[in-house]
């Protein structure tokens, strides 16, 4: 008796949301909130890391870039309305399907920042979105030490203001002291 959440008829198979997989793209999964994806050479057992993405899509389309690399019109694709938009590289080497299926990611993400933009514009909002970098910013990491920064706001509203000190106090022996400069203090 099989102990996973599997219909009746196939007992050795997970679920999707037990694998990870993505329930409509494929050769994609999730793994610890990002999605990662590989592909399997034709005919043997070694496996090419394509890499880990923000998005599905972008994982999506880095996969569909190493299909059409190593099984070419054969492979079912995820986006084949982006088949020529895709830089295929023509030699089925590792290293070159790898360097196309980021291309391809990039190429994706480039393609969802336009159509954020231009929904943002059809809706008459006024805001600009960010500027897009090589860079991936993780959301995560920019947000780490929010609660560190709003418990040390809230001590610094707790200290008393400095002490007011007088002319005389700020003028050290052989210093002549312009009258002319404002203390900092005394707004």
């Amino acid at each position: 008796m099989s102990t996973s959440s599997s219909p009746p008829g196939y007992p050795n198979r997970r679920s999707p949301a037990a694998t990870g997989k993505h329930p409509s793209y494929r050769g994609i999964r999730c793994r610890s909130g990002k999605w990662v994806t590989e592909i399997r050479e034709p005919r043997k057992a070694k496996r090419i890391w394509l890499g880990t993405y923000s998005t599905p899509e972008m994982a999506a389309a880095a996969y569909d870039v190493a299909a059409l690399s190593l099984r070419g019109g054969d492979a079912v694709l995820n986006f084949p309305d982006f088949v020529g938009k895709y830089e295929v590289p023509s030699f089925p080497e590792s290293a070159l399907i790898r360097r196309a299926a980021a291309a391809a990611a990039e190429l994706m993400r480039q393609s969802s920042l336009d159509q954020n933009a231009e929904l943002q514009s059809s809706a008459g909002g006024d805001t600009e979105l960010p500027a897009a970098g090589n860079d991936f910013m993780d959301e995560e990491s920019l947000f780490y030490y929010m609660p560190n920064l709003l418990t040390d706001m809230a001590e610094g509203m707790l200290l008393s203001p400095p002490r007011k000190h007088s002319t005389d106090d700020l003028i050290s022996p052989g210093y002549s002291y312009s009258s002319d400069c404002d203390n900092l203090w005394s707004y």
